[in-house]
C-alpha cells in the first residue's frame, strides 16, 4: 500500500479513528515527555474538578473566539 492509498484508507475511518491515528503519528514526530505528560494530566484533572465543583465557571468556545475575533479586528 502506497501512503496515497494510505491516507485515503484513513479519511474513510470515522472521526474517532482519524483522530486516534492522527494522534499516535503525531507522537512519533514528536515524542511525549513522560514528565511534562504528567504534568500537564495534572493540571487537566484539577481544572475538572474545579468545573465539576462549580469552584470555576466555563465560558462557551463561541464566546471565547467571539472575543478573540473583537480583539484582532481593530
Amino acid at each position: 500500500m502506497n501512503t496515497l492509498d494510505l491516507i485515503r484508507e484513513v479519511a474513510s475511518l470515522p472521526l474517532e479513528e482519524r483522530a486516534r491515528i492522527a494522534d499516535a503519528v503525531l507522537q512519533t514526530l514528536n515524542p511525549v515527555d513522560e514528565t511534562h505528560a504528567l504534568a500537564w494530566l495534572a493540571t487537566a484533572r484539577r481544572r475538572l474538578d474545579e468545573v465539576e465543583s462549580g469552584a470555576v465557571q466555563g465560558v462557551p468556545g463561541e464566546a471565547v473566539f467571539e472575543r478573540i475575533r473583537q480583539r484582532h479586528a481593530r
